[in-house]
């Protein structure tokens, strides 16, 4: 049964079964975390396994339509996504649904669902830039018919994220940096730009509506942050990160096992920004290790299909996407095993939530029409280079 699944999934097999497999572990992983998040809501965890395998199981949809779209379409379509996303970061900035005084999430009117609108930008801006880079190669050195445009684009977006998702917009606009470099844009610009984004980001650490929470992440990352003995443990700034590091301490080198996790009860996202974590103490260090490897393992392919893809847009399709969400997952990985402050980013495909698995499926189903494209091109070259029979002159037979 699974060879004639596998049989009808096109594209790069081992992306497929890498994706299967994190589709699994997270699963288990979130089933395994949602214990107090179920209790303090009054539900069952069934419920909310339940619920996160229907994401799982859209975003597989998701994924098998876009891969089965050729990848040339996408181009047209990323202005149509960039002409929505523009006018939905500004709306949810102004209009969203506030959490730890950041505007992040829409609200969906009659069903309650909510989605971070970050997510859609990340998919939209960098399908746009493929189509950009592609289609701007004959003059990439010119200034002002090329780089202006180009950086107009990612400044505009990095900006209007950063004002209330920082982290996720650094990630974007550093993924963004990677592809500009192999579309072949000046490194001198780049340089320039990334100087002027070193100042940006300044002010919107400092002077930024979300100011006092990211000065509190960055002096409690360096532990330059005064001690204040009156605060309770639960206060202490560096209670996600401590509690994070006990769990990698106690799972040891093959962990608790699955649904032995104690640190769940303690962290508060254990299900998504701090799964990594969790899934350590329960498998181990082996696990995590595991972990690590797969998602390397996706960059490979992705790499891959970049250095096998006859077409630019198809290229740096496979880069931008392929790039974000590895990164996505090491800054994820990172923060959890206490190299990084705290964001918020959750491991892809693993950590629970909505709006952000079916993009990552969506931006997965586009690596796979890429390479889905390459396959095919490779059948027509085989067909073609085979030798063709020999004609029989049917008038060149003597007649019995």
């Amino acid at each position: 049964m699974l060879q004639t699944i596998m049989s009808k999934l096109k594209g790069d097999r081992w992306i497929w079964i890498i994706v299967i497999i994190l589709s699994g572990w997270s699963l288990l992983a979130v089933y395994s975390s949602v214990g107090t998040l179920a209790y303090k809501e009054g539900k069952g965890t069934e419920m909310y396994l339940l619920k996160h395998f229907s994401i799982i199981a859209v975003g597989f949809i998701l994924m098998y339509l876009s891969h089965k779209l050729d990848y040339r379409y996408y181009a047209g379509i990323s202005k149509i996504m960039m002409g929505i996303t523009i006018p939905l970061l500004l709306f949810t900035l102004l209009f969203g649904s506030k959490v730890n005084e950041a505007s992040r999430w829409l609200t969906i009117p009659g069903i309650g669902l909510t989605f971070q609108t970050s997510d859609l930008a990340k998919l939209s801006l960098i399908v746009f830039l493929a189509r950009m880079l592609s289609r701007k190669q004959e003059e990439i050195k010119d200034v002002k018919k090329s780089f202006l445009p180009i950086m107009g684009s990612v400044c505009g977006v990095f900006i209007l994220i950063a004002l209330a998702n920082l982290s996720t917009a650094l990630m974007l606009f550093g993924v963004s940096v990677l592809l500009l470099l192999i579309g072949r844009i000046s490194f001198k610009q780049i340089a320039i730009v990334c100087c002027g984004g070193g100042v940006l980001l300044m002010m919107v650490i400092f002077f930024g509506p979300r100011r006092a929470t990211y000065i509190s992440r960055v002096k409690s990352f360096f532990h330059i942050e005064k001690v204040d003995k009156t605060v309770s443990f639960q206060d202490d700034k560096n209670y996600q990160a401590n509690n994070a590091k006990i769990a990698i301490a106690t799972g040891g080198l093959f962990g608790k096992g699955p649904g032995n996790s104690v640190q769940r009860n303690v962290l508060p996202h254990p299900y998504s920004d701090f799964i990594y974590a969790i899934i350590i103490e329960e498998y181990g260090t082996v696990g995590g290790v595991i972990l690590l490897f797969l998602y390397l393992a996706f960059m490979y392919r992705c790499i891959r299909i970049v250095t096998m893809s006859p077409k630019a847009f198809g290229t740096f399709l496979a880069a931008g996407l392929g790039f974000s969400l590895t990164i996505q997952a090491l800054a994820n990985m990172a923060v959890a095993v206490g190299l990084g402050p705290v964001t918020g980013v959750p491991l892809p495909l693993v950590s629970m939530g909505g709006t952000s698995i079916l993009f990552t499926s969506v931006a997965l189903g586009i690596i796979l029409s890429v390479s889905r494209n390459i396959e095919e091109l490779k059948g027509k070259e085989q067909l073609d280079e085979r030798p063709k029979p020999k004609k029989v002159v049917v008038g060149s037979i003597p007649a019995l």
